[in-house]
């Protein structure tokens, strides 16, 4: 057991999309990820909620009732079911927390490793 400093973890993760597990929770991931410039496709997580938490920068989530910003410190929570998608133009740091297995590369991109 020891603390962890969020920061330094995304920090240290030298590339962009490559999701870095820093620990885990009942059940749930929690990994760090350094994003720029991306869109990813409309999907659903039909078994787990999914929070996003912003480190450093903004970026917008996607729901067909619209874009929702986000902004650094701030996070979301996207229920289980609802179909969505990250809108991100600016480079921004992540932790995400979500049920082991929730995460996989057509929901999060080719880089994305079990």
């Amino acid at each position: 057991m020891k603390p962890i400093n969020l920061l330094n973890a995304v920090n240290a993760v030298e590339k962009l999309y490559v999701y870095e597990k820093i620990g885990r929770l009942n059940g749930n991931v929690i990994s760090v990820v350094n994003v720029e410039n991306r869109t990813l496709d409309f999907h659903v997580h039909e078994q787990s909620d999914e929070m996003f938490f912003v480190i450093e920068g903004a970026f917008c989530l996607e729901t067909d009732e619209g874009l929702i910003p986000v902004k650094a410190g701030e996070f979301i929570i996207v229920p289980k079911g609802t179909r969505h998608r990250p809108v991100v133009k600016e480079l921004t740091k992540f932790m995400m927390i979500e049920l082991d297995g929730t995460l996989n590369k057509e929901n999060s991109g080719d880089l994305y490793e079990d």
